[in-house]
């Protein structure tokens, strides 16, 4: 390049609502780069929608935009319109068309070159956001960014000397410290190109000049590198600038000198083993409903992320613009792309076979690379989410990709072929949530994708671990296939019958292993957020959500739903998170979310909003704690332990950092009221795993539920982790004159004598106890659960307690779930007071989905015959075989006799 124009400013704007072309009037103007929604041009729309966030100015068609150009300025020899991140673009100049270009990844470059020095011209660009040649996933999708239409990144003329070079292609090698160029040179056949090193974003020459012949129109040039070069890493995200200078027309390109790769079961980085800390990210910028193209918005976003832990991205059916990986370059985070695909790639000889579709997304897979592939925070690349059809295909367009461009690690895309995993000979790395139907590795699912992980069927403990299913010792069970050999499946927001490939029960990939998607864990919407939607997106759903609250009269609710429901989603992560750091055998994790997801029936997963803002329910050094690099874990059975029992733990360290932890010493302690204990163990290997011996600590004698605290630290480390326990007091005799089981004539004997009668009661009118959070969010699975003929999501969101009334006195509570209420809500069916609450106090509530908002009771009060009635939903019997609910049973029956 040698001179440049920035044609962003105002434009003038027409839409084209019927995609004619005809009569075109502009009679508005933009201020370009910007959508059309976020300028607030066309119709309102006034639709309220509950499943995603509303775009006020949606406008699907053509959008013609014009202004006058003037080349008289260009001393170039070639000349280039430069559209950075847009939709399908047809550009007239003086209305003759230069032609169409469709990619959503890739710039649109339009030669230009004839109109150098000649003066004024009209120039129209035509945007369309309908007619795509594939879906879009989340590039398009009304659930995150929109289907917008404009222009929203750099809108250029470029200007260039006779020769110039194009397509660089940047390949550093580590041990020879060194970078390999490839690239076309336009303009010329043959000549020399002057190549240097520079610092990032300075002209300082770290790297002497060299000089390089080119022919045939191609570069193809080895450059050493300075000897005070550094390698790229999360680490050390050290970046450089290769400048290539042909006769005074200078092009700098940004890159990294790394090296990312497998070893075994992990990742590695310049030689050195790596854990993948990765999140989910469908491009959601609520303010605008477009993704920036501005490095700084993505340098916020990016460094949040990385103060929760995160040291990768894992884009939805989407790549992001080049800003992006700018900022993941500065940050040092692992990025993937992905086709913008969710959908079946079928063989050409197979039915539903969609040629042109396919060849779109394989350009677009090969723009991604040619775009960004310089960039050394693009590690990796996928072919989709949640992939059908054909494996062969699938794999065949791998390894066109990798026949080209070896920088990256590719796989075929994330959770392929669902129940039926697979490893083709492409794959680099495997990216699921089973390995067979019952082995699962992760701690949560939706009802139609049971069976349900640990955290949502087990009682919470600090144990759970995925190597013994990742290399089981028996073999697994099949997922099950109909006589037609197809195959159910849950597909996007609906459902659909696939062919299904043949099931492997035992299946072990022997290439990392990242699992898909973990956590979903929902919370209730926080609405004082709607307040924040201050652009042409806002936030109806939670509008209407608000309202549903209030006409079932718990809008006074919200606050205490929002904190409560964001406590048990905290504890639920931590756990999920753990367990995947206890597994030896995973090379990485892709959550979902840190970040709340606007659509699919508004899935509020993240301990942060939509737009990246922390919502209040853990810090981001407390998420450290079991996000990290490093971690320090325990390791222990129960978060209830007995009175007065032995308490097992055993310490175990996750070490990822450069430095080695061999030496150091890790402290505990383990605090209650009047008691403490406290030790270290000192670490004695090397290496990204260390497990201490089991050790016993006798905890005391407790009348009462006690809280205990288990930290833990590694000395002169910022490395510490702890675990809030309650010790349970043994509690044997549960029997009393004040329980019953209906209201019969001794109960309403006592309640004429002012008395109180604990009546332990499952109405029909209920919904089954359920401890842990809610998945994802209840209207998409229920959704599909009923579509699929399957068991729907009990959908509650956890517990509401009013913890300093009386009954509950001998029952020490939070206002939140706790793993002492496990045994309580798993064997309880919570009652539905809707239209039915006047008169009752409920002292226990569930938190219901914002969809259903039931009423929903698991204690509650009511006055009866001069006396009170307290109505517990839990099965007794059950309760009398627990120790948590033994002492629970005690406090309502303290309450009653007045203890």
């Amino acid at each position: 390049m040698i001179n440049k124009i920035d044609l962003c400013g105002a434009w003038e704007l027409a839409l084209d609502y019927d995609c004619k072309g005809e009569n075109i009037q502009y009679s508005e103007y933009i201020n370009l780069p910007n959508t059309t929604s976020n300028a607030r041009k066309g119709k309102p729309n006034n639709k309220r929608e509950t499943g995603y966030l509303t775009d006020t100015y949606k406008f699907e068609g053509w959008a013609w935009f014009r202004r006058m150009i003037d080349t008289s300025a260009m001393d170039c020899s070639a000349l280039e319109l430069f559209l950075e991140r847009t939709r399908i673009t047809e550009v007239f100049v003086d209305g003759r068309s230069l032609g169409v270009q469709e990619s959503f990844v890739a710039p649109h470059v339009y030669d230009l070159t004839e109109y150098i020095g000649t003066g004024e011209h009209e120039l129209v660009i035509k945007v369309a956001n309908v007619g795509y040649k594939t879906g879009g996933g989340h590039m398009t999708s009304p659930d995150t960014q929109t289907n917008w239409n404009g222009i929203v990144g750099r809108i250029e003329l470029i200007g260039y000397g006779k020769a110039h070079c194009k397509n660089v292609v940047l390949k550093t090698d580590i041990s020879s410290m060194t970078v390999s160029v490839t690239a076309d040179i336009v303009g010329a056949e043959e000549g020399s190109a002057v190549i240097s090193q520079l610092g990032f974003r300075d002209v300082m020459i770290l790297g002497q000049p060299a000089k390089f012949a080119f022919s045939d129109g191609k570069l193809e040039a080895v450059y050493n590198l300075s000897a005070e070069s550094r390698l790229w890493s999360e680490f050390d995200p050290v970046l450089y600038e290769l400048c290539i200078d042909i006769d005074g027309d200078k092009s700098r390109h940004t890159f990294g000198i790394r090296e990312f790769g497998t070893d075994g079961g992990k990742f590695t980085i310049n030689g050195r083993k790596t854990f993948l800390r990765g999140k989910h990210d469908g491009l959601i910028f609520p303010k605008t409903g477009f993704a920036p193209c501005d490095v700084d918005e993505w340098l916020r976003v990016m460094e949040i992320s990385r103060s929760f832990g995160i040291n990768h991205y894992r884009f939805h059916t989407c790549c992001p613009p080049e800003a992006a990986f700018v900022a993941a370059d500065m940050l040092g985070i692992y990025m993937e792309p992905q086709l913008p695909f969710w959908g079946t790639i079928c063989a050409a000889d197979e039915e539903n076979y969609n040629a042109e579709e396919q060849q779109f997304l394989i350009d677009e897979g090969f723009a991604m690379l040619r775009e960004f592939g310089n960039h050394p925070s693009f590690c990796m690349m996928s072919m989709g989410n949640e992939l059908w059809g054909s494996k062969e295909r699938i794999n065949e367009i791998m390894g066109m990709y990798k026949s080209i461009d070896d920088r990256h690690l590719y796989t075929q895309g994330s959770n392929n072929f669902q129940w039926f995993p697979n490893v083709v000979e492409n794959d680099d790395f495997f990216v699921g949530v089973r390995l067979a139907k019952d082995r699962l590795i992760r701690g949560s699912y939706a009802m139609c994708d049971a069976p349900l992980g640990h955290i949502q069927t087990d009682k919470p403990a600090a144990n759970h671990s995925y190597d013994s299913v990742i290399r089981p010792q028996k073999h697994a069970d099949s997922a099950e296939v109909s006589e037609d050999g197809t195959v159910q499946i849950q597909f996007g927001t609906t459902m659909k019958k696939v062919k299904a490939s043949d099931a492997d029960a035992d299946f072990i990939p022997e290439i990392p292993i990242v699992t898909h998607e973990i956590g979903q864990f929902e919370t209730y919407p926080n609405f004082y957020e709607i307040e924040k939607y201050t652009g042409s997106i806002k936030a109806r759903n939670f509008e209407i959500f608000r309202e549903r609250l209030e006409e079932k009269g718990l809008g006074h609710l919200a606050k205490d739903y929002f904190y409560c429901s964001g406590q048990l989603a905290k504890a639920c992560y931590k756990e999920e998170m753990e367990s995947v750091f206890r597994s030896e055998l995973l090379g990485g994790f892709q959550i979902l979310d840190i970040q709340d997801f606007s659509g699919q029936g508004t899935a509020l997963v993240g301990m942060l909003d939509a737009f990246m803002d922390n919502k209040g329910i853990i810090a981001p050094e407390e998420w450290r704690e079991f996000c990290n690099d490093a971690l320090v874990q325990a390791v222990f059975d129960s978060y209830t332990p007995l009175s007065a029992s032995s308490f097992d733990i055993g310490i175990r360290v996750v070490n990822f950092r450069p430095d080695s932890l061999k030496g150091k010493n890790v402290s505990w302690s383990l605090k209650a009221e009047d008691f403490e204990k406290n030790g270290s163990i000192h670490i004695t290997e090397d290496g990204n795993y260390f497990s201490a011996e089991h050790f016993t600590v006798e905890l005391p004698s407790v009348d009462k539920i006690t809280r205990a605290e288990l930290s833990l630290c590694i000395d002169g480390t910022d490395i510490r982790n702890h675990y809030e326990l309650e010790i349970i007091p043994n509690v044997s005799e549960v029997d009393a004159d004040c329980i019953f089981t209906e209201i019969n004539g001794k109960a309403e004997e006592m309640l004429r004598a002012g008395g109180i009668v604990i009546l332990f009661k499952q109405s029909e009118n209920s919904i089954e106890g359920f401890y842990c959070q809610d998945f994802w969010c209840y209207p998409m699975f229920a959704g599909i659960s009923r579509m699929m003929e399957k068991p729907e999501p009990v959908g509650t969101m956890g517990l509401v307690i009013e913890n300093d009334h009386h009954a509950l006195a001998g029952f020490d509570s939070k206002r939140y779930s706790t793993p002492a209420w496990w045994d309580i809500v798993q064997n309880s069916r919570c009652e539905i007071l809707d239209g039915n609450a006047d008169g009752k106090h409920v002292i226990v509530r569930m938190i219901d989905n914002f969809e259903r908002n039931h009423d929903l009771a698991l204690v509650y009060e009511y006055d009866c015959m001069g006396g009170k009635v307290v109505v517990c939903s839990s099965d007794i019997e059950k309760l009398k075989q627990s120790a948590e609910g033994r002492v629970f049973i005690k406090s309502l029956t303290d309450y009653a006799a007045g203890r």
